[in-house]
């Protein structure tokens, strides 16, 4: 193969490529939608609205066991009124159609509906009832543990949006509109390539000098978790001939992502394979550790464009460019709007010391409580670790300009 110089884009800021590839995922299309079993779209992005099939609540409902009564009826305490009727969550239309007199109320259950002549709902452990009169020792307001009809949703308006994450809520919101089917945009077709004469298929066993293809199942983990379907390829060669056929079968998909072969040695021959097919690169690099060689951009195959990820070879790396990175991507393929990375702040419970010039993310682990929350760094050998990666439940931010943070010190956390 004859060799393809590359005109490579300047070493990218971490909110640079970023905002490189969340502008790019706007002018991605959605995959086709399909329709499926509720349960089945768990995880998958909805491709229409949910809409109330009636008002909801379909009746003013108690939030609370008690006493349905007319507000004005407890304006002074304590109050003594009859009893005239009891009305129990699910109750019939006969049993629930009454009015309330002046100086009446029902004992009601929580879901119930309220009765017509009642405006609030006295909770149970402020009243004493005695054969059938209730003594009131609390006031109410009007509304007060009462739920309006149509206060939630009126009859067809939008429960859920289209482009809605199907979550267990979305699940639950659909059950209860009587939809036992949904339809959601297919999962992503998402092609999983790594590369290198070290890599060997984890179904045989590795020589002296060889490592058992871990990154394409962590990346598959990641592309499922996300909504993806990964399509694991086999491993690439440190060759030219052998990359360029399984790029091309990985760009029949609807992403692409390659794991390692971006960096600078003599046999990573991953972007140099991809101009020669005549891939277009957004960025060849962003300053971050781990993740610094990561390669964002497109290649035309048969008249379709097809997004790709060049991912560092190290383990941490892989995961860290997949998060900050491909995320966005995948979430747009799948009829998603692409969503903010989940930052939050946390107590340093021990100081740390490192260079300034990149922006890094260092395995961490988060605790502590509530109230404060804490994290410390997860001793780590560097981006080949994945001991330290499996013992961290997020990463530990930091800004290029700083190189050192003192115990107790508000840090930036990435959740994974």
């Amino acid at each position: 193969m004859v060799e393809t110089a590359i005109a490579k884009p300047a070493l990218l800021s971490f909110a640079d490529a970023r905002r490189v590839v969340e502008e790019y995922a706007t002018t991605l299309t959605a995959t086709e939608p399909e329709l499926m079993l509720l349960l089945d779209g768990l995880g998958l992005v909805l491709a229409e609205e949910l809409r109330a099939d009636r008002d909801f609540p379909p009746f003013p409902r108690s939030t609370r066991d008690g006493f349905a009564v007319s507000a004005a009826d407890t304006a002074k305490i304590p109050s003594r009124l009859r009893c005239v009727a009891e009305i129990k969550a699910g109750a019939s239309a006969e049993d629930s159609v009454i009015t309330l007199k002046p100086g009446e109320a029902a004992e009601i259950m929580t879901g119930a509906p309220v009765p017509a002549g009642a405006d609030a709902v006295v909770m149970v452990e402020y009243t004493k009832r005695r054969a059938d009169v209730v003594t009131v020792e609390r006031s109410v307001k009007p509304g007060e543990n009462v739920v309006a009809a149509g206060s939630e949703a009126r009859q067809g308006a939008v429960m859920v949006a289209r482009g809605t994450r199907i979550t267990h809520s979305t699940v639950a919101i659909a059950a209860a509109v009587g939809r036992a089917e949904i339809a959601a945009y297919r999962r992503p077709r998402v092609a999983i390539l790594a590369t290198g004469d070290e890599v060997v298929d984890i179904n045989f066993p590795p020589g002296p000098n060889e490592i058992r293809n871990s990154n394409s199942y962590s990346l598959a983990a990641q592309v499922y978790a996300a909504g993806g379907e990964p399509m694991i390829l086999p491993v690439a060669a440190d060759d030219a001939d052998d990359l360029a056929l399984l790029i091309g079968k990985g760009l029949a998909a609807d992403l692409l992502l390659i794991t390692g072969g971006v960096s600078m040695g003599k046999h990573d021959l991953v972007e140099q394979v991809l101009a020669s097919l005549g891939a277009r690169f957004r960025f060849t690099g962003v300053s971050i550790q781990p993740g610094k060689p990561v390669v964002f951009g497109e290649a035309v195959l048969r008249g379709e464009t097809t997004p790709f990820f060049g991912l560092p070879g190290n383990p941490v790396s892989t995961m860290v460019t997949f998060q900050l990175f491909a995320q966005p991507v995948l979430d747009a393929l799948s009829g998603a709007k692409p969503q903010p990375l989940p930052f939050a702040q946390a107590a340093l419970k021990a100081p740390i010391q490192t260079r300034t010039g990149l922006t890094r993310f260092l395995p961490g682990h988060l605790g502590g409580t509530h109230e404060r929350p804490e994290v410390e760094l997860v001793r780590w050998l560097g981006s080949g670790d994945l001991m330290a990666v499996s013992q961290a439940n997020c990463y530990i931010v930091v800004p290029p300009e700083r190189e050192h943070f003192a115990a107790g010190e508000a840090v930036t956390v990435l959740l994974f």
